[in-house]
Order: structure tokens, then sequence, then C-alpha cells
């Protein structure tokens, strides 16, 4: 009698991921930009026990031009465990690569070799755009029910932006999600509280607004989102929105707790207009409503004209332009990239209320740039974020996107990833002996192989 058991690297709750086996590959994006090449996927050895440690072992070239890599995920995840909506019989073996730009989505198989992975379907933006009427793809999750995608355009390139859901086993693009979206217009990512049937997302831009650089006039118009939204999942209808005051501007990243009893995350703004600060959020619900409190405030830093792009030069000063974050599974520390400072923080959040900050490293960023310990120039600074499953491993990438690349750091991007190592207290420590330089072409989001930090939602505490 045949037997279903659940994918290995499926677990029931965040501590138990935790005890996983640590990985050995990860999946990087890589963007080419104005060379007439694609984009790729490069497969980087992580195993320190590895003659090919810190190496490109492979590196799968896409067969169309200008799809720009941003965000990607795995098809299938811890959520295939809910009780609720049970999918034992997945595995976590697709990778989901949207382009940001083309709006089509590779479907990558990392079996039978997980470090010669291949393209077995390329769903194009017709379809996307037909089906489900969104374009521009951004953020990748496994869901209960579907493979969930974010979009920050309709199917015109302008708006509403929103969520797509995909079928688990077909790949077919069976809609939009939404059914009831109230006064929601911009879009950028999306998480749930699962235990909760609770979504909330967050709001960036429409493409007329970032894709062709940040204009100044824009910021200063307060065009960018600065709101949150929260969902009834299973109505599939906006039942709250939290706007954070339009001084703050483009609210991003999304880090609910992985303790699927809690009910509260964590969000970044990039910039606040009048002061160029960058702030972490932290999102509740109490009494029933839900609510957003500044938790975390990191001023811009003064700086010397002639060490400042022509964007910044008027202004005097680098905002530290927070563009991710990333929460361990234990939910005990939350990793901040300042992208224009370059420094990367390392903050307790035990008490989400009350943050403590523990640990800062400098990689890169736009004045008296950061250099690898091992002597290597870094140029951009620290941007994705991700975090290993037991939570002693954090990889860094340090591109944004192809038209603020430029305008942040015109002398010029050379991608690459570094590793840092962290203390069971805490603590980093960037690995001297892990560097991985990918020449022209920018890096940008990290998988790895069995899951992540950011890969898997729990439905048992």
């Amino acid at each position: 009698m045949a037997l279903f058991r659940p994918d290995p690297t499926f677990y029931p709750s965040p501590r138990l991921a935790m005890q996983a086996p640590p990985e050995s590959l990860a999946y990087v994006a890589l963007l080419k930009v104005g060379n007439g090449r694609p984009d790729a996927l490069a497969v980087v050895d992580v195993d320190p026990r590895s003659s090919t440690y810190g190496q490109v072992v492979d590196r799968l070239d896409l067969p169309n031009v200008g799809d720009e890599l941003h965000h990607f995920g795995w098809n299938a995840c811890s959520s295939a465990l809910c009780p609720h909506m049970p999918h034992p019989h997945l595995e976590r073996r697709y990778l989901l690569v949207p382009g940001l730009r083309s709006s089509r989505i590779y479907v990558v198989d990392t079996r039978p070799d997980p470090a010669r992975p291949r393209i077995v379907k390329a769903i194009e933006p017709e379809e996307v755009k037909g089906r489900a009427g969104y374009s521009r793809l951004h953020t990748v999750h496994c869901g209960l029910d579907g493979i969930y995608i974010s979009a920050l355009g309709g199917a015109d390139g302008d708006g509403p932006g929103g969520i797509m859901v995909l079928d688990h086993d077909t790949f077919e693009v069976l809609g939009r999600w939404e059914i009831d979206r109230g006064d929601q217009y911009l879009a950028y990512d999306f998480w749930w509280h699962l235990a909760h049937d609770v979504v909330v997302t967050s709001e960036w831009a429409t493409p007329d607004l970032f894709e062709h650089g940040l204009r100044l006039e824009d910021l200063v118009g307060r065009r960018f989102g600065h709101r949150l939204h929260f969902w009834d999942a299973r109505r599939r209808k906006k039942v709250a929105t939290v706007d954070f005051g339009d001084e703050h501007q483009m609210v991003l990243e999304l880090r609910p707790a992985h303790d699927p009893t809690k009910t509260y995350g964590f969000v970044n703004v990039v910039v606040n207009v009048n002061d160029l600060s960058s702030s972490i959020w932290v999102w509740h619900r109490s009494n029933g409503s839900w609510d957003a409190r500044k938790v975390i405030d990191i001023p811009a830093q003064p700086a010397d004209k002639d060490k400042l792009p022509p964007a910044l030069q008027d202004v005097g000063a680098v905002p530290p332009l927070v563009t991710d974050i990333n929460l361990s599974l234990d939910d005990r520390f939350l990793y901040v990239s300042c992208w224009g400072t370059g420094e990367l923080r390392q903050y307790d959040v035990s008490d989400p209320f009350s943050p403590k900050l523990v640990s800062t490293v400098k990689l890169g960023g736009i004045a008296d740039p950061g250099a690898h310990p091992a002597g290597h120039a870094l140029t951009g600074g620290p941007q994705m974020v991700e975090v290993s499953r037991d939570g002693r491993r954090v990889y860094v990438t340090n591109s944004l996107y192809s038209s603020w690349d430029g305008q942040f750091y015109p002398q010029g991007l050379r991608g690459w990833l570094v590793k840092v190592d962290v203390g069971a207290e805490g603590g980093m420590e960037v690995d001297r002996d892990f560097f991985v330089d990918f020449g022209e072409a920018r890096a940008h989001q990290v998988r790895l192989l069995g899951g992540d930090a950011s890969s898997d939602s729990f439905c048992y505490p």
C-alpha cells in the first residue's frame, strides 16, 4: 500500500524548522542590465565542508531578455501541513521566478539535481494579464490552496495592483484573488496570519512611478504608498486599513510573527520625506481592531557633498533607505538592511514593541563604503536579506532595482553575495571566507535549498 509522506523539508512549527539540517545551496536572482543578455538564476555552494564553498556551481540563463528578476519563491512549503487545508502530496521542488518588468513567470525544477535547476514551464505575460488582470509581478508565497503572487500593476500597466493565484499542480493562472478590495489601489508585498484567516498587504507604487527611476517630484508630492491593508482571507475582502501618514513613503516588506498564535508583524518604511529617516513599525491586533506603531527610527547621516550622487547633493545627507527586513524563525531577531548608509542592523525584538539594537556591520554604502573583511571592495549596500532556518547565518545581496541602482550608485554596481554569521545570543560577524562576486550581473533575492526564514508559514505553535 502506497503511503503519502510529506516533504521532509516541511515542518509543522517554527521551532521544529529551526532543527532542520543546514542549507547546502543558495539560489540567487541575477539581473543583467543594458548588455542585451538575459537574466539568470545562480546556484551558490554554501556548505562550508565543500571544496566549492562560496562559489557559483551553476548558472541558469533565462531564454528572454529584459525580464528584470526581483523576488521569487517556492511552489510549496510548510503551510501544506495546515489542518484546515492539507496538501501532503506537494513537494518543495519548483521555484516560481517572475520577471518584475516582463510579467513572465518561469517554473524552475530543482530535481533531480538541486545544483542543476532547469526551466520546465514559462507562463507568458499574456496569460497573466488575460486571466488575472495584473502585471509587474513581485512576491511569491506558497499558500494553502495555491501559489500566491503579488502584482504592482493592472493589465494595462497602471493599477490597481493586487494578488493572483496559481494552481499548485499545473501552475495554471487561476485568476485574481480579491473579491472586494475596497479603496486598495497600490500594492507591493503580502503575507498572512494563517491560523487567524488574515491577509496583510502593503504599498509601494504603480509602474509609472518606479520603472523609470525615482523622481523627486513624486517623493515630495507624496505619491507613494503609506498604508497597510488587512483582509478576511476566507471572504477575500478588505476589512481594515492603517494609514501611517503620507510623510512615510513606501511601506514595503511584511514580516509577520512565525508563531501562529501571534497576530503582530514588522514592516519597513523606506523614507520619511520630512527628515529622510527610515523606520520600522509593528502592526498588531488589539481589542479586535488593527493598529500599527513605529518602534525603530533610523536617521539620515550627514555627508560631504562630493561623496554624494547628484540625487542627494542638495540635501547633504545619506538616507538609510531601509529596503528589506527579515525575521528569524524564533521571532527573536529582526535584520534591517540600510541600502543607503551600508549598515546591516540586528535588533532583539523579543518584545516587539521595544526593540534593542544588538549588532551592526558595514557593507558598502553611498558615502565612505565599508569593505568586506577579506579586502573586497563593495559597491552598493546591503539590500535583500535572507536568514537560515536555524538563525545562525544571514545572506545579503546589493541590488535594489535597475533604474534606482544607477541613481544612488552612479559609479555602477558589481553584484555580490556575502554571508554573516550570528552568535547563539546575537551578534554578527561577516564570514571573511565567503564572498561571491557576480561581476556586472546584479544580485537580488536569495532562496535557500530546503527553506529559509521568509519561505514558510506555520499552523502549529
